[in-house]
């Protein structure tokens, strides 16, 4: 069975993610990364969902503050101050492990040679290990990730936001040869949770799934002020979903290009389908470097969500 590292901004769908994973896979470390908040507040907000969940032996490594290029850009609008409003979860008395990120997922590569990366955040700490160890590439097993879109963005017009957050870092890792799962706002943004499963989440006897429960609230609020959506989207659960619940995601090969310079585009994903969409007279695609996400059957995942979340007492 294969051995997992996240790599994290949390973030409400990030905790979400991170105990959906801790649950059903092997998880031997998270590291953290700057996005929905700063990485001091996302490196808190990681321990503070371990130790709540009875997860505190899962080391936690620190990782970048900022993007490898370009300007810094925060998820506050949704996700709050803290990166996890609305949840009220007790600070860790542990300290972070002392090993930076990059340094933390080379190491665990050595020690696994099944390692497989969830990377639902800004892929910075990814880019700097496969540059600080150009080794590494050779020895990960695979990178699931949520980011990036067959269309539509949220950051811009164009991009996902944890693309559009550093995309020189997305290149990077989109030009690793490491085999790459990719799940995109085409696809995550479809399903998500309810207010009806929210306030069962929050009348749950267990403090984790309550406050998760209350997180969630506050997240569904943002998601109505800022897209009008009658549920909040488990974006990085779906980077989890192929390994504890495989079947669940219709992924398809394709070639995966990131935009780095346009004025309108930067931070896009450029997802070849010619071969996926048929059509005669079209040139043939671009070498396949991922495997993308085209559609969920979206109530599913997220009732294995919430049968997740009430299993902690």
């Amino acid at each position: 069975m294969a051995h997992f590292i996240i790599d994290c901004d949390p973030g409400h769908d990030d905790a979400v993610a991170i105990v959906m994973a801790a649950r059903h896979l092997d998880v031997v470390g998270i590291t953290t990364v700057y996005g929905n908040s700063t990485v001091e507040n996302t490196t808190r907000n990681a321990m503070a969902i371990l130790d709540a969940a009875g997860l505190e032996h899962i080391p936690v490594a620190m990782g970048a503050g900022e993007p490898i290029k370009g300007s810094l850009h925060s998820g506050a609008g949704i996700h709050g101050k803290t990166g996890l409003d609305g949840g009220n979860f007790t600070a860790s008395v542990r300290e972070p492990d002392v090993r930076a990120a990059a340094d933390f997922i080379n190491d665990m590569s050595k020690e696994y040679n099944d390692l497989v990366v969830i990377g639902i955040a800004p892929e910075t700490n990814l880019a700097v290990a496969l540059t600080t160890f150009p080794e590494l590439a050779s020895r990960i097993a695979g990178f699931s990730l949520m980011g990036g879109s067959t269309h539509i963005g949220n950051a811009t017009a164009a991009a996902e936001f944890n693309i559009f957050a550093d995309p020189e870092a997305a290149e990077i890792v989109f030009r690793s040869g490491v085999p790459i799962t990719l799940a995109g706002l085409n696809v995550t943004t479809t399903f998500g949770v309810s207010e009806r499963q929210v306030a069962e989440l929050r009348a749950a006897r267990s403090h984790l799934t309550r406050e998760l429960g209350g997180a969630l609230s506050f997240y569904l609020s943002r998601q109505r002020a800022f897209y009008d959506r009658p549920y909040a989207p488990l974006h990085d659960v779906c980077a989890v979903i192929p390994f504890s619940h495989p079947g669940l995601i219709n992924h398809v090969p394709m070639h995966v290009a990131v935009e780095c310079q346009g004025q309108h585009t930067r931070g896009m994903t450029v997802c070849d389908q010619r071969g996926v969409i048929a059509s005669q007279g079209i040139a043939a695609p671009e070498p396949v470097n991922a495997r993308v996400a085209i559609s969920a059957r979206g109530n599913a995942i997220v009732g294995h969500v919430l049968d997740t979340l009430k299993e902690f007492s």
